[in-house]
């Protein structure tokens, strides 16, 4: 017997609220400024770069370490897999600190290029790479020396990066609104590509299937082949976005846009990403981190005063990590 239309349509509407996300828990922290934020497996926690230290959120508990690492104007906090060590950059003063990822105790302070902002690490080449925002250089961190180990000059004010697990590391020049390729071995940009109708390109990320994902901030995602730089179509986001997160385990990757309050939701299991969903979040949530066993992602935010523009102070007491989830 053939299934009636109207019950289909129903069938597929009660999956997809099913499926759907939301805000379904808040965590409150300390005031302050923020920037991005990492989910560290091994320890069943998230780190939130804070600025004047690495906060920790028990993802358990909800328990809430306000200075786990002591830091100046922190802009990256992650875990470096393997080696029960972390990492995070200093913008006020050129550093990046190695920590004890169990005690936060701190080992090493290692001198990088000006304002180090977003880093990452790369288990294939075993090197942490911070992008440096004020002089368009990239520092290569080797954690178990606990020294950098050379430096990539880029050129222009740099934001996010992905490695590709073979050499590779794609790194978004803002200002430029490009995005370079660095062979890590060779220590050299070996290919750029302009982004086009992108303004101001911050985070990244990279899919199984080899797609590059940029977030602009004029409200789209660039979608770009690392194989070949070709620009597929471009996907409308929502405004003021910064960071991307990819989720390898699931094909979805997430883009939060803190300028009016989306979360954009893409599935990723094919070589053109799609958007597929955005969820409703919280003005100024703009960074974030998924936990890879649950698959929540974990938005920083705060609030402000109704009808406020530019880059207001939030409300005293308002700071808070917005959990969204099925």
């Amino acid at each position: 017997m053939k299934t009636p239309l109207l019950s289909v349509v129903a069938l597929a509407l009660a999956v997809t609220s099913a499926n759907a996300m939301s805000i379904t828990k808040r965590i409150a922290g300390p005031d302050g400024g923020w920037d991005y934020a990492s989910a560290d497996a091994e320890g069943n926690r998230l780190f939130v770069a804070r600025s004047n230290a690495v906060q920790t959120i028990d993802l358990a508990t909800g328990a809430v370490n306000a200075a786990f690492v002591p830091g100046q104007r922190v802009h990256a906090a992650f875990i470096l897999p393997g080696t029960g060590m972390g990492m995070s950059t200093n913008g006020t003063t050129n550093t990046a600190t190695i920590f004890d990822a169990a005690t936060g105790a701190v080992k090493a302070q290692i001198g990088t290029g000006k304002k180090p902002d977003a880093a990452i690490y790369d288990a294939s080449t075993k090197l942490a790479y911070v992008m440096n925002g004020d002089d368009g250089t990239v520092t290569l961190i080797d954690p178990a020396k606990m020294k950098a180990v050379g430096t990539v000059n880029v050129g222009g004010k740099l934001e996010y990066a992905a490695a590709d697990g073979k050499g590779h590391v794609y790194v978004n020049v803002e200002d430029k609104a490009e995005i370079v390729a660095i062979d890590v071995a060779k220590r050299a940009v070996t290919r750029r590509v302009k982004l086009t109708a992108c303004e101001e390109p911050s985070g990244l990320a990279l899919t199984k299937q080899g797609t590059l994902i940029a977030s602009c901030a004029n409200g789209v995602a660039k979608l770009v082949t690392a194989a070949n730089f070709k620009q597929l179509p471009d996907v409308a986001i929502g405004e003021g976005p910064d960071a991307v997160l990819y989720d390898a385990a699931r094909d979805r990757a997430y883009i939060p846009s803190g300028g009016n309050a989306t979360l954009a939701v893409f599935d990723t299991s094919s070589a053109t990403p799609r958007k597929i969903d955005s969820v409703a979040t919280q003005k100024g949530a703009r960074t974030g981190a998924i936990d890879p066993a649950t698959g929540n992602v974990y938005l920083p935010a705060a609030r402000y005063p109704e009808g406020a523009t530019g880059r207001p102070q939030a409300i005293p007491g308002s700071f808070e990590v917005l959990v969204i989830s099925n």
